[in-house]
């Protein structure tokens, strides 16, 4: 299976296909923790950490504060 992100709307509905796949959780998370501010500024208002269909934690909200 391949780690992703799902990317959600204000209203919480899944964002597009997946932009980035990874070989495993921790690749993962060293991306996001290093795009996280893009994807806020690209309109992303949460994200999903999914393994293939499942979903590992989320919805984790890009909003401050």
């Amino acid at each position: 299976m391949a780690f992703y992100w799902r990317y959600q709307t204000p209203h919480g509905i899944p964002d597009g296909p997946p932009q980035e796949e990874f070989d495993d959780q921790a690749e993962a998370e060293a991306w996001f923790s290093t795009t996280w501010e893009e994807l806020r500024a690209q309109g992303v208002q949460a994200v999903v950490l999914m393994d293939g269909d499942d979903e590992v934690y989320g919805p984790m909200s890009l909003d401050e504060g």
